[in-house]
């Protein structure tokens, strides 16, 4: 896909990625990187007896490959200057080894900066497992570059 510029953005869009099995050397990498050895993320004994049964990823870990995931459609690979915030976020069910998961982006919003000399994209993303579930969702506008001015 081609490097999309804000005047390039059509509101709404809907963006849609392939799907992405979590692995065990996934959930223990990221308890490595995150120091969150919590034992529902790394102890199969104790997360037996919690209310899930089984381990969970910790779910910083969702926020974590959705960024990966929709980097890979490269949309705003030459464009994006900087995401902005990640808002409202909603851990909604857990994230388990072996579910594959996708994400979804939907475009919902757009205006320029106050010097407009950027703009602003407002998205929503959403990240949902094999079954249709949506683990987790929240907004996170981004800072867009404009149209390169063509040479003449």
């Amino acid at each position: 896909m081609t490097t999309l510029y804000y005047e390039d953005l059509e509101i709404p869009s809907k963006f849609v990625s392939t799907g992405r099995t979590v692995t065990d050397a996934d959930a223990t990498m990221f308890c490595m990187v995150s120091g969150d050895w919590n034992p529902l993320h790394c102890d199969n004994e104790y997360a037996k007896t919690t209310r899930f049964g089984r381990r969970v990823v910790g779910g910083i870990f969702g926020i974590t490959l959705l960024t990966g995931m929709f980097t890979r459609w490269g949309v705003f690979e030459l464009s994006a200057v900087a995401m902005l915030s990640i808002d409202h976020w909603e851990f909604k069910a857990p994230i388990f080894i072996g579910d594959t998961l996708h994400v979804e982006m939907q475009l919902i919003g757009k205006r320029l900066t106050s010097k407009g000399d950027f703009g602003i994209v407002e998205r929503e993303f959403s990240l949902i497992n094999q079954d249709e579930v949506v683990v987790q969702r929240g907004t996170s506008p981004m800072m867009i570059a404009l149209r390169p001015a063509q040479a003449a």
